[in-house]
């Protein structure tokens, strides 16, 4: 303790002061104002205020000047990171190993890890430009390297990966849903989110599944020890948040409830998402339709620590979607009538336990019911003529065991089994008279995996983590071995090397099957791998890089390369009734991610480029010559400046971006024609403005009642982009081809309006 306090003590002073401000914001400032990172537990100071003097102090005269105030306990760990809580210094913990590279990222509430992987805390979450919200995923769309071409919340590109590559989690359950309103939404109600875990590099061995990303979430665990209650609403949902103590620091249920309201109102905001998901369909072109959407989302959660040592969680999440579109051609005296439903259903259950200061197990199990209907029904005369049935089924289970053996301050080890089984069936039918099966499967696969992983972290000579996952596969009899390293190594004081290595594999992924979908909204189902039509996805990624970070700037700098084998592609992403086959490829992807960014007083500023050349290469297409991967954009700028000033809040950035690859088609007499190969073409360069802006207030100094308004617009400048020059076809030869273009969001506004209390 004694070198950290000299060193504190020997600091430049600097004027600081507050009048009745959070003690939340006081310590921000303090961070930023001293370089430091102070750990503590949100609970502990909401809606606790402070006003002290303006006068010139050092960290450790302003700390003792609030713990005078406040009233809380302090413990210094080094020169950066300082513990604040409201127990006994004694019963205070910390993870010396689990460090922070750079603080507030983007912004506030984003932080780089030593171990490569990005902390969100959507309750500490400044202010992005065009949300209003923390949104889980749109904030993970800002980071370098994470691109969305068509603008979707769950479609994004990690790394020139595939959107089906990244895992999204909720509680330990995996979540396969694609997102409200057809993917523009989040399916993740942001308000209910705790802590998230975003992994593109050197990824922890627990996490299997997948190539490009985790994104681990879980959502509030900490027990208030007076009732918490929320209510907002945005220019598409509303929604209503409630955390209820049960039994006084060892028990309480969290419950939360979203649901869009545009079968009752429509606004513009919902009309111009609507525009662009419904753009090239027959929805778009019909005046005479009548169209019902709405979505749900709800959230369970029981927690229970029954003693210091052990905790449990019980958790539900609930993701619902409907469609109902119906047409009348009165001309033909026909009705056409589109029905979609696409619900995620999750159970969760959490067991931490601490054996003793040093070993802990954490053991999960979790269920996840995920069912995708889509019906196409053609009716004349008041006769059923024609019934198309689209159907894709997941029932995802699993249970997983850690042991952490914690030998602070300078290693650690992890020993972990995991069990899985996936049952996955998808179906397209012709049910009008005869049940015609036009395509069918259904598959399970039970996967057996054991993984370790050991970290040694010395800040004097290098972090390095260790890691092997083992899995085998029942049903493929298959055992894939996957490595794991990374690496941070000081080169001088305010300068680190980064780097990482590691193998992954992928049984689960998703194709597209436009068979007879007229709407053509949802396309893309998932289905598992079978050894042999469908084998099993492999990558290899190694990345490498430096990081600078002194006082308020930050520069971090990283290139890759990743090696995809067995992907798998139809020709043109339609179903040739000739040629049914799937094809097998390989994919290359090198990039390279730059980010900078600078704080001045309350004035944040940011820049990120991203390069990525991604190839993919298939024996059977494009004469097996190389062509450009459908998740390549060459080159990616976005740049953002926020400013904050006690209770407001504003941003405003700009994203720039090379135009997706798309296949070249020619006219002719039989219709389109291609002749020059797949992915030939370049759509024009993507470019949009975006601004947010927030207030918080409080409705009197006697309660704790506070609000909060927003503003947020995407597009200002009303840009339209071309995000989007596709192909459809249907099951006769006799059918021409389509070409299907789409557009990005037009200028959309959204407001905000929430309550706490």
């Amino acid at each position: 303790m004694l070198l950290p306090l000299l060193a504190f003590s020997q600091e430049e002073a600097f004027y600081i002061a507050c009048n009745n401000e959070d003690v939340a914001e006081t310590f921000t400032r303090i961070e930023d104002t001293y370089n430091v990172l102070l750990s503590y537990k949100d609970d502990d100071f909401i809606g606790k205020r402070i006003t002290i003097t303006r006068k010139k102090r050092t960290l450790l005269e302003v700390l003792d000047a609030l713990k005078e105030h406040v009233g809380f306990d302090y413990k210094i760990i080094n020169d950066r990171y300082i513990i604040i809580n409201q127990v006994a210094e004694e019963d205070l913990k910390f993870n010396a190993l689990d460090k922070v590279l750079i603080r507030s990222y983007l912004t506030r509430g984003i932080e780089k890890r030593s171990d490569g992987s990005y902390i969100i805390k959507p309750i500490k979450l400044g202010i992005l430009p065009g949300l209003t919200e923390p949104d889980v995923l749109e904030s993970i769309q800002l980071l370098p390297g994470v691109l969305s071409p068509n603008e979707t919340a769950t479609s994004f590109f990690v790394r020139g990966g595939a959107s089906d590559q990244n895992r999204l989690i909720w509680d330990g359950i995996t979540i396969y849903h694609r997102g409200h309103l057809f993917g523009m939404i989040s399916p993740l109600n942001p308000n209910v989110t705790s802590n998230i875990k975003f992994i593109n590099k050197g990824t922890h061995a627990r996490y299997g599944e997948r190539l490009s990303s985790v994104i681990d979430m879980t959502s509030l665990s900490e027990i208030p020890n007076k009732l918490k209650a929320e209510i907002g609403f945005n220019g598409i949902a509303g929604d209503v948040l409630l955390d209820i103590p049960v039994i006084k620091e060892k028990m309480n249920i969290q419950a939360s409830f979203r649901r869009s309201y545009a079968d009752v109102y429509e606004t513009f905001t919902f009309n111009q998402l609507t525009d662009k998901v419904f753009d090239g369909t027959k929805i778009e072109d019909s005046n005479d339709g009548a169209n019902a959407f709405s979505f749900l989302d709800y959230n369970l959660k029981l927690n229970f620590k029954p003693n210091k040592n052990n905790a449990f969680y019980v958790s539900l999440i609930s993701i619902e979607n409907e469609l109902d579109y119906r047409f009348n051609d009165s001309e033909n005296n026909a009705t056409y009538s589109d029905k979609l439903k696409m619900n995620n259903y999750g159970y969760g259950l959490g067991w931490t336990i601490n054996w003793n200061k040093k070993l802990s197990q954490t053991t999960t199990a979790f269920f996840s019911d995920y069912q995708l209907n889509y019906n196409y029904i053609t009716r004349e005369d008041n006769e059923h003529v024609s019934d198309f049935d689209k159907r894709n089924i997941i029932f995802d289970s699993g249970i997983v065991s850690e042991l952490n053996l914690d030998l602070a301050p300078k290693s650690a080890i992890s020993l972990g089994f995991q069990y899985t089984l996936k049952d996955v069936a998808f179906a397209f039918l012709n049910t009008t008279n005869v049940s015609f099966i036009l395509d069918e499967e259904k598959s399970v696969i039970e996967s057996h995996s054991l993984y370790g992983s050991y970290a040694y972290k010395n800040p004097k000579l290098f972090d390095v983590i260790v890691g092997l996952r083992s899995s085998y596969f029942k049903q493929l009899d298959a055992v894939r071995l996957e490595p794991r390293l990374q690496l941070l190594k000081p080169v001088f004081k305010h300068l680190k090397l980064q780097a990482t290595a590691e193998i992954k594999n992928q049984i689960i992924s998703e194709i597209d099957e436009t068979i007879l979908s007229d709407l053509s909204l949802e396309n893309r189902l998932w289905r598992l791998a079978d050894g042999d039509e469908f084998p099993i996805i492999n990558s290899q990624h190694v990345s490498a890089g430096l990081i600078y970070n002194k006082s308020n700037l930050s520069i971090d700098v990283d290139a890759y390369y990743k090696k995809l084998k067995n992907i798998t592609a139809l020709s043109l992403g339609f179903l040739n009734p000739e040629n049914s086959n799937f094809n097998i490829g390989k994919q290359r992807v090198f990039g390279v991610d730059v980010f900078a960014k600078k704080r001045f007083n309350n004035i944040n500023t940011w820049l990120s480029y991203s390069y990525n050349r991604s190839i993919s290469n298939f024996e059977n297409l494009n004469d097996s010559r190389d062509f450009k991967s459908k998740s390549n954009a060459t080159h990616a700028v976005s740049t953002a400046l926020s400013y904050k000033l006690n209770k407001f809040q504003l941003a405003l950035g700009w994203k720039w971006q090379t135009g997706k690859p798309y296949t070249k088609s020619d006219e002719s007499d039989d219709g389109l024609t291609f002749n020059d190969g797949i992915n030939n073409g370049e759509l024009p360069n993507y470019h949009r403005l975006d601004f947010s802006s927030t207030y918080s207030f409080k409705f009197s100094e006697q309660n704790n009642l506070r609000g909060k308004i927003g503003l947020s617009i995407r597009n200002i400048y009303n840009r339209n982009n071309l995000i989007s020059r596709e192909y459809r076809g249907n099951n006769s030869l006799d059918d021409s081809i389509e070409r299907i273009e789409k557009y990005s969001l037009g200028i959309t506004p959204n407001i905000l309006f929430r309550l706490y209390w």
